[in-house]
C-alpha cells in the first residue's frame, strides 16, 4: 500500500487555474475546499497561486513564469508540500517535483491520503488500499527516477524495462488479491443485508461533513464518531432506530466530495450499496456553507451513477444554527441582492418550496426541530412498510406534530 503522508505540521501552498470553464469565484470555492482537505490531513496552507490559462501546461500543470514564482516562494519559506487542486499526470508531477524540490500531491492523492488515515476497520482499510494501488499503477513508470541515466542504447533498455514490469506485475497481483478479498467481504455483508429481515432500510447521505453522523448520534442515541473534518468517518454504520413503535435500519454512509477519484468510487462499492438498496434517502444538507446549491448537485451526480436518484428522498437542511445572511445596509443603493442575503424564510419560499412536504430545517447539534424531523421520516418510514405489509397498518397509528396517537 501507498504510505500515508505524513503532513502534521508541514507547510503547504496550493495551486488551482482558472480556464472557461473554472471561473475565479468557483476556482476559490475548491481551493476553499482543498485548504479544508490539506487541515484535515494534518497540514498548514500559507498561501494559495492561481493562474489564468485556456487549458493545463501538459508539462508543468502552470506556465513557467507562475512555476518560477512558486520556486522561489517554496525555497524562501521552507515549503514542504505543493498541492495541485486537479490530478497531475505521472509526467507532469516528476516534472514539478523537479523543479520544486518538494513533494508534489494533486487532490487525487490528498483524498487518498486523508482516507488511508481515517480507516478504521479492516475492510475500509482494504478499499483504501485497492483505491491507492489503482491510482499508483499507471504512474509506476513516472516513479522509477532512479532509472534516469538510462536513455537507452545497447545494454542500457533491458534492466530498467523488466524492474518496471516486475514491479507492474506485483501491483495487478495485489490489485487481484484485494478485489478477491472485497468479492468475499461484500457476499459476507449481502448476507448481513439480507439477515436484517424485512425492516425498512434508511440510509443518510450527502456531501462530506454536513452533519450525518451527529445526525446518526441524534436520533439512534449511539456513538457515531464525529468530527468537524472531511471524511471523519469512513466505516458504514447501520443501527436500529424506533421512532414512537415503529422500528427501521438506519445507515450513515461515507460522504461525497467533488472531483472524488473514480478508484474509490468503485472500491466502496459495498458501501454505495447500502445507498442502492435503502428504502428511504435521507439526502443531508449544510445550509450553513455558501455553496450548498453545488454541494447536492454533486451529490445528486453521483447517486445518478449509483443508479439511485428516483429513490424516495427527504431533504434535511442541517446546521440552521450556524446559518446566516449576509446583510446590505439600508443606505448602500450599489450592491445586488444575491442568494447570499437570503433568509431561512426566504429559502423556503424558492425551489425548496416545490418539494413540498419532503423538506426538513434542523440543528442535529442543537437538536432544533427534531420532533418535526422524527414525524416526518415515521410517517415516510410508515408508509414504506404497510405499503409491503398492509396487514400492519392498525399497528403503526399516524404521528401528528405533537407526537399523539390518532
Amino acid at each position: 500500500m501507498i504510505e500515508k503522508t505524513d503532513l502534521t505540521h508541514e507547510k503547504a501552498v496550493l495551486i488551482g487555474i482558472v480556464t472557461k470553464e473554472q471561473g475565479h469565484d468557483k476556482l476559490k470555492e475548491y481551493l476553499d475546499e482543498l485548504e479544508f482537505l490539506t487541515y484535515t490531513a494534518g497540514g498548514e496552507v500559507i498561501k494559495r497561486f492561481s493562474q489564468n490559462m485556456d487549458k493545463p501546461n501538459p508539462k508543468t500543470f502552470i506556465g513557467t513564469g507562475k512555476m518560477n514564482e512558486l520556486k522561489e516562494f517554496v525555497d524562501e519559506n521552507d515549503v514542504g508540500t505543493a498541492i495541485f487542486d486537479d490530478e497531475l499526470s505521472p509526467a507532469q508531477q516528476k516534472n514539478i517535483e523537479k523543479i520544486l524540490k518538494c513533494k508534489v500531491l494533486d487532490r487525487t492523492t490528498l483524498i487518498l491520503d486523508i482516507f488511508a488515515q481515517r480507516a478504521q476497520t479492516s475492510y475500509a482499510r482494504t478499499q483504501v488500499e485497492l483505491a491507492q494501488y489503482e491510482y499508483l499503477l499507471p504512474r509506476l513508470a513516472g516513479m522509477w527516477t532512479h532509472l534516469e541515466r538510462q536513455r537507452g542504447g545497447i545494454g542500457m533498455r533491458g534492466p530498467g524495462e523488466t524492474e518496471i514490469e516486475t514491479d507492474r506485475r506485483i501491483v495487478r497481483d495485489k490489485i487481484s488479491l484485494l478485489k478477491k478479498k472485497l468479492e468475499t467481504i461484500d457476499k459476507q455483508m449481502e448476507v448481513q443485508r439480507g439477515n436484517r429481515g424485512q425492516l425498512v432500510r434508511v440510509a443518510l447521505v450527502g456531501y462530506t461533513n454536513v452533519g450525518k453522523s451527529t445526525l446518526m448520534n441524534t436520533i439512534s442515541k449511539s456513538e457515531v464518531f464525529a468530527e468537524n473534518k472531511l471524511f471523519a468517518t469512513l466505516d458504514t454504520t447501520v443501527r436500529k432506530v424506533v421512532i414512537r413503535n415503529l422500528p427501521f435500519l438506519l445507515t450513515d454512509t461515507v460522504g461525497f466530495i467533488r472531483k472524488l477519484p473514480t478508484q474509490l468510487v468503485e472500491s466502496f462499492k459495498s458501501t454505495l450499496d447500502e445507498v442502492r438498496e435503502a428504502d428511504l434517502l435521507l439526502h443531508v444538507v449544510d445550509i450553513s456553507h455558501p455553496n450548498f446549491e453545488d454541494h447536492i448537485e454533486s451529490v445528486n451526480q453521483i447517486m445518478s451513477e449509483i443508479k439511485s436518484i428516483d429513490k424516495p428522498t427527504i431533504m434535511v437542511f442541517n446546521k440552521i444554527d450556524q446559518y446566516e445572511a449576509e446583510e446590505i445596509e439600508d443606505d448602500d443603493l450599489m450592491t445586488e441582492r444575491t442568494k447570499a442575503h437570503y433568509t431561512l424564510k426566504e429559502w423556503k419560499q424558492t425551489w425548496m418550496n416545490k418539494m413540498g412536504d419532503h423538506v426538513l430545517f434542523i440543528s442535529a447539534l442543537n437538536k432544533e426541530n427534531m420532533e418535526d424531523f422524527r414525524r416526518k421520516v415515521y410517517e415516510a418510514v410508515r408508509k414504506i412498510h404497510i405499503t409491503r405489509f398492509p396487514y400492519n397498518n392498525f399497528l403503526y397509528p399516524e404521528y401528528d406534530k405533537y407526537g399523539e396517537e390518532k
